[in-house]
């Protein structure tokens, strides 16, 4: 015999005698058999006849006839074995080396990435038993198999089991234990070899038996009549045709077998639910025969089939045609004739007798056979394999009891009667999918010798599982199910921390998971598919299950990942990017090359839920970021900066939400680009050729009604003061500092391991946890004001005499201190702010010795989201910890109306002020608002903006008001400003109102300003507007309000916009002509007319105006119109106004002049041609002379708004009769829209205008 399987024994030393070593391992060996069996063992006999009986068998099992021991084996007990064994590994006690290469290659073979089972020299000997053994503890018997000695037991897996074997002591000559992935819990056995009892049992002599064959015996299933009173036992005999798995169903576990007659197509069920018969689930054998004893008759109550059920005295027996003889069924009734019953009650229950049928699928699945190699485990707990690197094996249908003992990566599996489904799922990795059913077999075949760790499968708090079952869920919704579940625990597990309260159901109520989830399968689910009718699906012989029928599922939603998100929906705005539509064409052909590429500058795409397929779920724990001081949504992938708002119009400032997993399904997901380009002009916009760089911003903005809190992190009931008030802390130089705030105990999530100065999210996220356990004291400070966030020369306190430092970003606010500060002995104990409670009896200071100003820089700009003048809130030192209170308190800065702002009378600077953003364009600075920014300042990271421009927002008071006021911002600030879309409406504070030298007023944000986002945009709005910043008005919500030209002359400031219906009287002036699109030089015949020095343009420019006079009865206005708005004048066609363009072109430019109007400067009337000649015959004619709908807005320049007393000479010929009188001057407005009119209806509007001015002047 090959003595290379001993590697590693003890060798004789040349001192030694030879039988030395044998004999210490005898005592050795001796010991520990008495130690660890003799408690076990059977009765009878010593302890050393069972070490004797022991050694025996170990002889005869290692050395054959020449008796030799395993000197190079030591014996371990289970206890040792399941605490000090780790790793995966295997005994071979009677292999030589090469038998064990040999097998090891034949594993490597199958997966050759990974490595096989290591070797050890270890003894295993035990009982095997089913739990029946156990002394000192409540017997447990589940139908599992252990391997027990007296320091404890170990789950083990056989492939062949016989009934003699039970409760026998046992040597293992070839076993492999398997530890658990988790340390902390034990692993279990893999039996490779059949064992070696030590001491057999002899063979019993078994009389003949009397039984029923399954043809025979199903007839008892048929009829109503029970046998024998239901005292008969009976004898079934057959061969096993079906074996189901093992089942628990309210703390019962059982399973079901099927004899089929040897004969004959007849089959019966038995019913196995007795503990001590579960272990027959391991010793029955496809295709063998047994004869299964004492078995009575029942019916199921919750289906009303009938089956065989055994009895506390059933035996299990091999089948042996010559030990058994066949019983008349006359033999097991007694009294009159037999009568079948209802169909309900038989096994043979047919499938349209099922209350509510599901609608017909588009597929059903093919029912076949499989063996192959599990090569990958996808997902335990949802019972996910992977078969042969190209299907997918569920077994979650099925109750895995067995922890999934022995499905490892390298097992060979044996599927009978499972359901094959083609592409359940389109997002699913695997085309096939084989299901096993309540009706499918899974046998295990051949144990992996790959060193893989066992992933148990759990029953309890299984999520999976309990949804599975639960909504009686189809394998695509169920495929799909598993993917957003391990999502969500990829994504949040690392914020959300402990993964028993994430994925699983937990008695103190559900999971983050199952928050998320019950709403939406209650939603995809109906109420009556919900049942799963288990024994119908086993017993039946026309076969239904979940797993029969299916169609391939459309997801009714989707979260992926932040990082795809952000990914996809930055590709999606790079795919529809196209310039050609961020501009209307009928603006962007007058535009020069300088206009044209500044308004395609900036422009914005907006996402909803429903902009993608399927929806988008959005779902992110919310940060404060510390580098930023955005709110930030953020997973294990990536974070996108949010915007929040409130439907009440407050700002949001709930701090209890910090690291708070949220869920919104509403929401505007922004994506901002930013674009340099040259185009020459309008004609190249469909090219993308001229597009020279381009960079993106994505956020998303949402409600705070609209979230769904799924997870909050646990907080800790504070206690009141511990001491009185500390006045020798309540200096005023306590606020010069700066001073960083971290995380409040009672609203947001322990924040700890954070070196002093770290500028880190992580760091920031955990916060300072250095002088956790000393005294603290909190003061109450109301804040008053708030400025921006702002990149200032300020530096940190360690940071030296700061020479070469960049500018730190950082904000500062305007407090007003409350009450005295309080001294506690431990921030958990901080109480609910008694200083409000003081502030009105303890106002021993003035109002300017209280107020202060704090600097936030580093960590703490993680606050400047939360901090809102008027809101209350407490510092906390030296642990620098923040609590908003729950009251506001009206002492902030006051905010005016946009109407007041405008008004002549107002003469503040810095000024509030909210309203909606109507339109948002990106333009040059105006001449006194250049912006001197330093050089780390010119250029913004994350945009291509020029930096000394500006964006000018016209912000209207009200939805649909006339009345606007324009705000200019730096492109300078704009990095740190979200938000700022039309249909927004905005707080704006501290902006430095200026009026223009035209007496216009306007707005500008400077270093102190700040904006709050009070509301968002309607989704409507927001997804109609011009990509470019032009809202797109409703008529009915927006409409300019109709007006009389008196009322401009009465109140020129008090209107923005309007419409007038009015009569155009003649056209004054009309000037065409053709400019250069860089030089803007007169464009004639193709190229620029410049020459010194010379243009190399070839682009031109159309550009026409007109000025026209309108009146309405109640005085007269002169109007200017570009472009467009001259063909709407003149009535030209398309056609007719493309001709005229083509004809001005070959000269350059055309200039009519009419009746009073004066000349512009620098245009001289063209010499007679035929194009003069018909444009000046047509603003003659009285064809132009007609009612028109005029929108318009004033001309604001200082020179065109007259006052109301003013009076003007004017000319008035009648016939050679000149006349002069002093008339009322007339206004000056911009057009902006013409319509015809019916005379009808502007006859009838006319007169009920007088009416109502009537009505109102009595």
């Amino acid at each position: 015999m090959e003595t290379s399987g001993r590697a590693g024994g003890s060798r004789t030393g040349p001192m030694e005698e030879p039988g030395g070593a044998e004999q210490r391992w005898l005592r050795a060996a001796r010991a520990f058999l008495c130690e660890t069996l003799c408690p076990a063992g059977p009765g009878g006999g010593g302890p050393e006849q069972l070490a004797d009986s022991v050694l025996r068998c170990l002889r005869s099992t290692w050395g054959g006839r020449s008796g030799e021991l395993p000197l190079g084996y030591s014996f371990i007990s289970i206890s040792d074995l399941q605490c000090q064994q780790r790793t995966p590994c295997c005994s071979h006690m009677t292999w030589s080396t090469s038998d064990f290469k040999k097998w090891a290659h034949q594993g490597e073979v199958i997966l050759p990435k990974q490595s096989v089972l290591p070797r050890t020299h270890l003894i295993l000997i035990g009982y095997l038993t089913d739990g029946r053994r156990q002394e000192g503890k409540e017997k447990l018997m589940d139908g599992n198999l252990y391997v027990q000695d007296s320091t404890g037991s170990v789950p083990c897996e056989l492939l062949h089991f016989e009934s003699e074997w039970l409760e026998l002591l046992f040597l293992f000559p070839s076993w492999a234990y398997i530890p658990q992935t988790s340390q902390s819990s034990a692993g279990y056995v893999e039996i490779l070899a059949d064992p070696v009892p030590v001491d057999p049992r002899p063979e019993r002599v078994v009389d003949a038996i009397p039984v029923f064959y399954p043809a025979t015996a199903a007839q008892l299933l048929s009829t109503s009549r029970v046998p024998c009173q239901k005292r008969a036992k009976l004898n079934v005999a057959g061969e096993l045709a079906r074996l189901s798995t093992l089942l628990c169903i309210h703390h019962k576990t059982f399973f079901f077998l099927f004899l089929k007659c040897f004969t004959s197509a007849a089959c019966v069920p038995v019913l196995v639910q007795k503990p001590p018969q579960l272990a027959w689930h391991h010793m029955l054998q496809l295709g063998h025969g047994y004869v299964l004893t004492a078995l009575s008759v029942s019916g199921l109550k919750a289906s009303g089939h009938k089956v065989f059920v055994t009895s506390f005295s059933s035996c299990l027996l091999p089948y042996c045609a010559e030990q058994v003889k066949e019983q008349p069924l006359e033999i097991a009734w007694r009294g009159g004739p037999i009568q079948p019953v209802s169909p309900e009650a038989t096994v043979q229950l047919p499938l349209e007798l099922t209350d509510e049928k599901l609608p017909v699928p588009a597929k059903e699945s093919k029912i076949l056979s499989y063996m192959g190699i599990i090569t990958r485990v996808l997902n335990t707990q949802a019972g996910l394999y992977e078969l042969d690197n190209k299907i997918c094996l569920c077994l979650a249908y099925q109750q895995l009891l067995n922890s999934a003992r022995g499905l490892r990566p390298g097992a060979c599996v044996e599927l009978r009667d499972v359901h094959l489904l083609q592409k359940p799922l389109a997002s699913f990795p695997f085309v096939v999918v084989l299901g096993a059913c309540l009706h499918s077999i899974v046998l295990l075949k051949g144990f992996s010798r790959l060193s893989t760790f066992h992933q148990p499968v759990t029953s309890s708090g299984n999520l999976y599982m309990q949804l599975l079952f639960r909504y009686n869920l189809g394998l695509p919704l169920y495929l799909w199910l598993v993917s957003l579940l391990e999502m969500l625990e990829q994504r949040f597990c690392c914020f959300v921390g402990r993964r028993r309260l994430f994925i699983r159901s937990v008695p103190q109520g559900p999971g983050v998971a199952e928050k998320f989830l019950v709403p939406i399968l209650n939603t995809v689910v109906p109420s009556k598919a919900r049942v799963r009718d288990v024994h119908h699906e086993i017993l039946a012989e026309m076969h239904h299950c979940p797993l029969q029928q299916y169609q391939p599922l459309e997801p009714p939603c989707q979260a992926p990942p932040l990082s795809l998100l952000r990914s996809v929906a930055e590709q999606r705005s790079k795919e529809a990017f196209n310039p050609s539509q961020l501009l209307s064409p009928l603006e962007a052909q007058h535009m020069s090359t300088q206009e044209l590429n500044r308004r395609l500058a900036w422009s914005y795409d907006t996402f909803s839920a429903e902009s993608f397929q399927p929806r988008m779920v959005l779902l992110g724990v919310l940060r404060a970021s510390c580098s930023s001081g955005s709110l930030q949504l953020r997973d294990k992938s990536a974070s996108i900066p949010c915007v929040i708002s409130r439907r009440d119009g407050n700002p949001f400032a709930d701090t209890a939400l910090i690291g708070s997993l949220l869920q919104v399904e509403t929401y505007q997901l922004v994506v901002e680009q930013f674009l340099q380009s040259d185009f020459p002009s309008w004609e190249q916009l469909w090219t993308l050729e001229h597009v020279r760089g381009r960079e993106t911003r994505l956020y998303v903005q949402f409600c705070f009604e609209d979230v769904q809190i799924l997870y909050t992190p646990e907080v800790q009931v504070q206690e009141g003061p511990t001491s009185s008030d500390s006045p020798s802390l309540g200096k005023k130089d306590v606020c010069s500092s700066k001073v960083e705030l971290g995380s409040p105990e009672a609203k947001l999530p322990k924040l700890e391991g954070t070196s002093p100065g770290a500028d880190s999210e992580e760091g920031c996220d955990r916060g300072q946890s250095s002088a956790r356990g000393t005294s603290c004291m909190s003061r109450l400070f109301l804040v008053t004001q708030k400025e921006g966030l702002m990149s200032r020369n300020y530096l940190l306190a360690a940071e030296g005499d700061g020479e070469g430092q960049e500018l730190q970003l950082s904000f500062q606010a305007t407090i007003l201190w409350m009450g005295k500060p309080q001294l506690w002995g431990h921030p958990r104990k901080i109480g609910n702010l008694p200083e409000v409670e003081q502030t009105n009896h303890q106002r021993e200071d003035s109002e300017a010795q209280q107020r202060v100003l704090l600097l936030f820089m580093g960590r703490s700009l993680r606050w400047f989201p939360f901090l809102h003048p008027g809101g209350l809130y407490r510092l906390i030192v030296p642990q620098c910890l923040v609590i908003p209170g729950s009251e506001r308190a009206e002492m902030g800065q006051k905010v005016f109306s946009i109407p007041e702002l405008l008004s002549n009378s107002f003469t503040g600077s810095l000024v509030s002020f909210s309203g909606e953003i109507v339109e948002r364009t990106l333009c040059a600075s105006p001449g006194n608002e250049k912006l001197s920014a330093p050089c780390s300042m010119q250029r913004q990271k994350g945009t291509l903006l020029p930096w000394d421009h500006s964006v000018k927002l016209s912000v209207s008071a009200a939805p649909g008001s006339p009345v606007v006021l324009d705000v200019y911002i730096a492109v300078a600030y704009l990095q740190r400003l979200w938000g700022l879309l039309p249909g927004a409406k905005i707080l704006f504070q501290n902006l430095q109102r200026k009026i223009s030298r035209f007496h216009n007023v306007y707005c500008t944000y400077i270093a102190s300003s700040c904006i709050s986002i009070l509301a968002l945009p309607r989704t409507c709005l927001l997804l109609s507007s011009n990509p470019a910043g032009i809202a797109s008005k409703s008529p009915a919500a927006t409409s300019p309000s109709l007006v009389f030209l008196s009322n401009l002359l009465l109140q020129p400031h008090s209107l923005s916009q309007s419409q007038i219906f009015c009569h155009l009287s003649c056209v004054l002036a009309l000037s065409l002509q053709w400019t250069c699109s860089i030089c803007s030089s007169i464009f004639r015949e193709g190229r620029c007319s410049r020459h010194s020095p010379p243009c190399p343009s070839h682009t031109g420019v159309s550009q026409a105006s007109a000025k026209i006079l309108v009146e309405d009865g109640t005085g007269e206005a002169l109007v200017l119109c570009k472009n467009q708005q001259v063909a709407a004048v003149l009535g030209l066609s398309p056609v007719e106004w493309k001709a005229v363009q083509n004809n001005v072109q070959r000269r350059g430019s055309i200039f009519i002049q009419h009746g009073g109007a004066s000349p512009r400067p620098g245009c001289v009337e063209e010499p007679q041609d035929l194009v003069t000649c018909y444009l000046k015959s047509l603003c003659r004619s009285r064809a132009i002379c007609r009612p028109i709908l005029l929108a318009f807005s004033l001309d604001r320049k200082s020179s065109k708004i007259p006052q109301p007393d003013s009076l003007q000479p004017r000319r008035f010929l009648c016939g050679e009769m000149e006349f002069v009188s002093r008339v009322g001057a007339r206004l000056s407005l911009m057009c902006l829209n013409i319509q015809e009119a019916d005379p009808k209806v502007l006859c009838s509007l006319s007169s009920k205008r007088i009416k109502t001015s009537i009505d109102h002047s009595a």
